[in-house]
């Protein structure tokens, strides 16, 4: 009975073959010797954060060339791809709550803005600015002081656990097809939305007219909190521009909301309050290109066709790119380890790139692409486009992956079944996105940037666990926060996946290519 049940489980062993020998060596070199902690603690505690061409991530960078031709990969190497444009580094920041009462303050510069020059000391004014029809109000009372630029937060009671794992009832409803009455722009949803949608575009030019006017009054340091979290957990970004002609902003700091707010209360009071900080910060203006790192395992039989796997590399600064995303990175590099220590014969080349740019706009990722299989605006396709069998991404965290989503590709559903069918004593056992669109833009992640271009790129399903309550661009994003069990199941199963897609008869099935985005040579005007 036990047999014909699994037998039953994997009824589509017949057309897609599953070689569960291999499984249980992966599965083995994955959690008996596994190296994924160690990857994870040189890239987070040893050269973490790692913004975009800044020295720790060109270190880290480095590393992974080393460790990964230690595992006997070739051509390792770091592509260049560009410009990306000036990089940035946060060299010190110390922040203190002088007066009434000494306190010492949580949070950190965003990255691009300058630093203070040396040890500041000023008085807070509470100037929120919701449209440009406040600058008037705060002309000329600001110079000197450091402005509270935004309201004080509401800070509510944590009722709810930070860290979360999927049931099987939400992963059944992830991997149920969405009413499609309730798709569409024109849906009852979408019809009856109260909130329009928010213009990033120009939120991000009024953020920018902002800290401009408030630069030309003469702010000494303009204060925020972070866009998520409270408890001293920050989240935050950027404040300022890569490119070198724009405009610099003051320096500005965000904190978290509970000091933000006692400064505000302090001051709507007519407390005396002074503010001390001493931020250096640096402005790296060097090479403007930046980098992936890319390495293979040569294929056999079928060695010029290529399997891909890969994360980003760069990270945010706020804390050490841990899980945001030193855990994608160290599963990738984990899963070609143990494929070479296992020395698995595949037919195919396998290839990982860890990307940089990506928290700027998957900069990396769709440099890539564009050079090595087509030029999205004409979808002019290189030699290495029919070539490519899969890519395969990993980055949501440090939570274990439950499943993959096919992003509209249905027709790698039944294979992905048969290979998550022994998978289930690891809890991945779901398939999602049979009915996705098609991608119109990157985004999200870096395996939008090879469906954007008609190549089947995946991203696997990951509990959330504290991603977007702790450690998602945050000060928290640290070591400590990785689950060790997780990401050495991950590293299986992307080995797993990996091997598979090297080794089965046929590539990997793939969507019609996309439109050119623009007129091609046939004066033809194409749309998408």
């Amino acid at each position: 009975m036990v047999l014909a049940a699994l037998l039953g489980s994997w009824s589509l062993a017949a057309e897609e073959p599953v070689d569960l020998k291999t499984l249980n060596r992966i599965k083995a070199e994955a959690f008996q010797d596994s190296q994924v902690m160690d990857h994870l603690f040189y890239l987070s505690d040893v050269y973490g954060p790692r913004l975009t061409n800044s020295p720790g991530h060109r270190a880290a960078a480095e590393w992974v060339v080393k460790r990964l031709e230690s595992y006997g990969l070739q051509n390792v190497r770091l592509e260049k791809w560009g410009p990306f444009g000036q990089s940035w580094k946060l060299n010190h920041f110390s922040a203190h709550l002088l007066e009434p009462q000494y306190a010492p303050l949580i949070g950190f510069p965003l990255a691009w803005t300058p630093g203070t020059n040396g040890v500041v000391t000023g008085e807070p004014v509470l100037a929120p600015i919701h449209s440009e029809a406040d600058f008037a109000k705060y002309r000329g009372k600001l110079k000197g002081k450091v402005v509270l630029a935004m309201d004080p937060k509401v800070v509510a009671m944590i009722t709810q656990p930070l860290a979360k794992r999927w049931t099987p009832e939400e992963l059944a409803a992830r991997a149920t097809v969405a009413d499609p009455a309730h798709m569409g722009p024109m849906g009852p949803v979408a019809a009856t939305a109260a909130t329009p949608p928010i213009d990033r575009e120009a939120a991000a030019k009024f953020k920018q007219a902002t800290y401009q006017f408030l630069k030309g009054e003469g702010a000494l340091v303009v204060l925020e909190y972070g866009y998520n979290g409270d408890g001293g957990t920050v989240f935050a970004s950027s404040g300022g521009s890569r490119d070198p002609k724009d405009p610099v902003p003051p320096p500005v700091v965000a904190l978290t909301p509970e000091h933000y707010n006692r400064i505000a209360r302090l001051t709507a009071k007519n407390i005396p309050v002074k503010l001390e900080f001493d931020i250096r910060t640096e402005f790296l203006t060097g090479d403007t290109d930046s980098f992936n790192v890319v390495g293979e395992i040569p294929g056999g039989a079928k060695k010029d066709e290529i399997v891909m796997l890969g994360a980003h590399l760069d990270s945010w600064h706020g804390g050490t790119g841990a899980t945001d995303n030193a855990t994608g990175s160290s599963v990738a590099i984990e899963a070609v380890r143990i494929l070479t220590a296992l020395h698995l014969k595949m037919d195919r080349t396998v290839r990982i790139a860890l990307w940089s740019g990506e928290e700027e706009g998957l900069l990396g990722s769709k440099a890539y692409v564009q050079t090595h299989f087509a030029v999205r605006d004409t979808m002019e396709r290189k030699p290495e486009y029919e070539k490519l069998s899969a890519y395969y991404n990993d980055d949501t965290g440090t939570g274990r992956f439950r499943g993959i989503s096919v992003g509209g590709n249905d027709m790698a559903k039944p294979i992905f079944e048969a290979w998550l069918a022994p998978l289930r004593d690891l809890e991945a056992t779901t398939l999602a996105g049979t009915t996705a669109p098609p991608t119109k833009q990157p985004g999200g992640t870096d395996h939008t940037s090879f469906t954007w271009i008609g190549l089947p790129g995946f991203g696997f399903i990951q509990d959330p666990m504290e991603y977007q309550t702790r450690t998602h661009h945050s000060n928290m994003d640290l070591y400590d926060r990785v689950q060790p069990g997780d990401v050495m199941q991950g590293s299986a199963i992307m080995a797993w996946f990996v091997y598979n897609t090297a080794t089965r008869a046929e590539m990997m099935p793939r969507l019609e290519p996309p439109k050119p985005l623009k007129a091609v040579s046939t004066g033809v005007n194409a749309t998408n």
